[in-house]
């Protein structure tokens, strides 16, 4: 079953059980995925989703942060409910250590020998880790990686 057919059976479950939180949650989702439809004026595929469900989850934890800056714990706990709801059709985390491996694997495959080489390094992991990892901290991780790589 692909990944916007699991959404629209959720949203279903969701009323029938009247969860008002879950059900708020997966319409969000349904409703950035009918947003991509709109602007790229195709049917998104399963990867294209994990990549509007990995941008919301960035995005909540952005606003988890400053809700909690400014002490809003009750609006904190909301976006924290969300990201819940949206893992659960995210593809198992990997662990840290696979993380690292992969990324040494993905520097080794495109002979990478410095900072300079990062977007080459991206290119090959970002379709192998989306969804699985913090792309974010993979990019921060990588850095350092290519930096010690360089001798810097």
């Amino acid at each position: 079953m692909s990944l916007k057919n699991r959404i629209a059976e959720a949203v279903k479950a969701a009323m029938r059980a009247r969860d008002r939180e879950r059900l708020g949650a997966l319409r969000l989702m349904q409703s950035e995925i009918k947003q991509f439809e709109v602007d790229e004026r195709r049917e998104p595929d399963d990867a294209a989703i994990l990549a509007i469900l990995n941008r919301m989850l960035k995005q909540r934890r952005d606003s988890i942060e400053q809700y909690r800056r400014g002490q809003r714990e009750d609006l904190a706990a909301r976006e924290e409910a969300e990201i819940a709801v949206i893992r659960e059709f995210l593809p198992e985390p990997l662990a840290p250590d696979a993380v690292t491996q992969m990324l040494e694997e993905a520097i080794a495959e495109a002979g990478a020998a410095g900072p300079k080489d990062m977007g080459q390094v991206m290119a090959l992991l970002k379709p192998r880790l989306m969804g699985r990892a913090d792309m974010g901290e993979v990019s921060r991780q990588l850095r350092a990686r290519l930096q010690e790589l360089a001798g810097g």
